[in-house]
């Protein structure tokens, strides 16, 4: 079967720009809850921006090595669908999230089978991203894209990590992954998106389609 691409943005702060990638067709959109940052934002902020987009799109909170009571209390008051931990977060956190009702992203920055092969097994969704010491997502670089293809190859996956417009392409043709994740891709400055960036993508991804047998629906 034939799908178009699917397609995350991540790091938002305005209205406006969540607005526009729904609108263009993001199926995800992504707010980072990490204070270093720069494309952090406050739970308050967070909250009135998603009260106003459609339901359609997942709501996703992006956080890193926060306690349960934390992340249960951020996704019920800003009205997240989904939990992406970026940091060190345990399987059994995870799955304590998931028996309360909460959707879970898992964002590994692999670099040998041993990072990501234990979690194979686990019902969560996988993104991966750019493995860069010290650095929690966001940094603008691309990483070992046929690593990510063995690993799509067993299981769907979202892939980040310095995708642009440009190479959007190539990088579903070379990973076939289930969906992309872009944030400083498609921006002006650090949380603050590009609407002609974003125009471009769409236009680029939403005139090509992919065989979508081997990534299904998570």
């Amino acid at each position: 079967m034939l799908e178009k691409i699917r397609v995350k943005i991540c790091g938002l702060t305005r209205l406006e720009d969540a607005q526009e990638a729904a609108e263009l067709g993001a199926f995800a959109l992504g707010f980072v809850f990490y204070p270093p940052s720069p494309r952090a934002i406050a739970p308050e902020a967070a909250a009135s921006i998603i009260s106003a987009l459609p339901t359609a799109p997942w709501k996703v909170g992006v956080f890193v090595n926060q306690d349960f009571e934390t992340l249960a209390r951020t996704a019920s008051n800003t009205g997240l669908s989904h939990l992406q931990l970026h940091g060190h977060e345990s399987p059994e956190l995870c799955e304590k999230l998931q028996a309360e009702g909460f959707q879970i992203i898992k964002a590994l920055r692999p670099r040998s089978e041993a990072d990501w092969a234990p979690w194979l097994d686990f019902p969560f969704l996988l993104l991966l991203d750019t493995a860069i010491p010290g650095v929690w997502g966001g940094s603008g670089q691309t990483g070992d894209w046929d690593l990510a293809a063995q690993i799509a190859r067993q299981r769907p996956i979202l892939l980040a990590g310095g995708l642009t417009p440009e190479n959007s392409l190539a990088a579903q043709a070379t990973v076939q992954p289930w969906a992309l994740d872009l944030s400083s891709g498609v921006e002006a400055r650090p949380g603050e998106k590009d609407p002609a960036k974003l125009q471009a993508l769409f236009q680029t991804l939403n005139t090509s389609v992919f065989a979508s047998e081997r990534n299904p629906s998570p």
